[in-house]
């Protein structure tokens, strides 16, 4: 599946969500982007992020070696193998502030 199929049939505000995380990662390094039906993986060569549509939010998740705080986190995070996955949950473009494109830094660095 392409990027466009994949955008085809997804909600309006994923791509515009999407170009933001996308655009940021891409400045760190080589980052391949693999669309999926369940979403957008992010690898660099492992999967160090996902985004997820859901009903009224994208899903932006990624693995960190400690526990981050923000109020876009609803979830608590989970642990797996020395490492704790987040997720933010992104209605717009604007809520990916600085400390998430930090995070998202850390998590490609990782």
């Amino acid at each position: 599946m392409t990027l466009d199929e994949y955008f085809e049939t997804g909600p309006e505000r994923e791509r515009p969500i999407f170009d933001v995380v996308y655009h940021h990662v891409e400045s760190l390094g080589p980052v391949h982007v693999e669309p999926l039906s369940v979403g957008i993986y992010f690898k660099s060569p492992q999967t160090f992020a996902t985004l997820r549509p859901m009903q009224r939010w994208e899903a932006l998740s990624f693995s960190l070696p400690r526990i981050v705080h923000h109020p876009l986190m609803t979830r608590k995070p989970i642990p797996h193998g020395g490492r704790y996955f987040h997720t933010v949950n992104v209605t717009e473009p604007a809520d990916i502030d600085d400390r998430i494109l930090d995070w998202l830094t850390e998590a490609y660095l990782g």
